[in-house]
């Protein structure tokens, strides 16, 4: 089976990582975000995959290889056009995942219920406890998707299922997406398909946007092991005190030295009596954020 990554956008929120590294190549536990994608994907059986690229994909290329199929986009598409673009030669169905989600959805129970439901294209939902920073997605009992939900003010929802940023699609919902411009599979495509064969997957089990400096850190602190990670190439010298933290290859923290519940960079430098809590540290030795 086909999967198509969108990996094209410029990761704003997440300079200046994402100035001279693509957010898809930003470690997680000291492993490449992609990698773990990549990894769920040929879990779940995924054999063909296909990157929507555009801002920094070199390094993507440059690390990956021949492994990856390679869509460089010759201007922004929205995720709608970038879907179109990477998709013009599918001719069977195929899943679609955000290159932000780190997930453990279960691949093969969302397309097992977009083939039940013969559905022309499903989506992947998560329950969230606040879903006022998020468009909601209304369903009814038997998956059929009724509704989109702009963000509710908080404490008004009476929908806590998020789009999950994962789609099974059929290639006749390729024609749906116009060519020439931008276009937003979320605010143009889907909305066309309500009533008309779009159905939805509520999944269980992890899920984080990757996409701001807040869950950049926590994605690390879920995904490492219990008590923490510390690459074998990392020099922790004897006094500094590392604790429930990520610690990448090339890292030096000198004798009192203190972090805790943070991330440190590959190649940082941790001076003595530099202390850090629920922090990213960058290759100087500072906060990132």
């Amino acid at each position: 089976m086909i999967a198509v990554l969108l990996v094209g956008g410029e990761g704003t929120r997440l300079r200046p990582l994402t100035e001279w590294l693509p957010k898809p190549m930003l470690p997680i536990a000291n492993r490449p975000f992609l990698e773990h994608q990549i990894g769920q994907l040929r879990g779940h059986g995924i054999d063909r995959v296909v990157l929507s690229c555009g801002y920094l994909a070199e390094p993507i290329r440059e690390h990956f290889g021949d492994e990856l199929e390679y869509a460089v986009e010759p201007e922004p598409l929205g995720t709608g056009g970038a879907i179109r673009f990477a998709a013009a030669n599918i001719d069977e169905t195929f899943v679609v995942c955000n290159g932000d989600v780190l997930t453990d959805l279960d691949l093969g129970a969302l397309i097992a219920a977009h083939r039940d439901h013969g559905a022309r294209a499903t989506i992947a939902l998560h329950r969230v406890a606040d879903p006022s920073a998020y468009g909601l997605v209304r369903t009814g009992q038997d998956g059929v998707v009724n509704a989109f939900v702009e963000k509710p003010p908080p404490g008004t929802a009476d929908v806590h299922t998020i789009n999950a940023g994962t789609y099974v699609f059929e290639p006749e919902v390729l024609e749906l997406i116009p060519t020439g411009r931008a276009v937003s599979v979320e605010r143009e495509v889907f909305p066309e398909l309500v009533g008309a064969g779009l159905f939805a997957f509520t999944g269980e089990g992890r899920w984080r946007d990757i996409g701001t400096p807040a869950s950049y850190l926590a994605a690390n602190m879920e995904w490492m092991p219990a008590g923490g990670l510390v690459d074998p190439a990392a020099v922790i010298e004897a006094g500094a005190d590392v604790t429930e933290s990520v610690v990448g290859a090339g890292a030096r923290l000198a004798s009192g030295a203190s972090v805790r519940r943070s991330v440190v960079l590959p190649g940082a430098s941790v001076e003595a009596g530099a202390v850090f809590r629920d922090q990213v540290v960058g290759r100087d030795g500072r906060a990132v954020w």
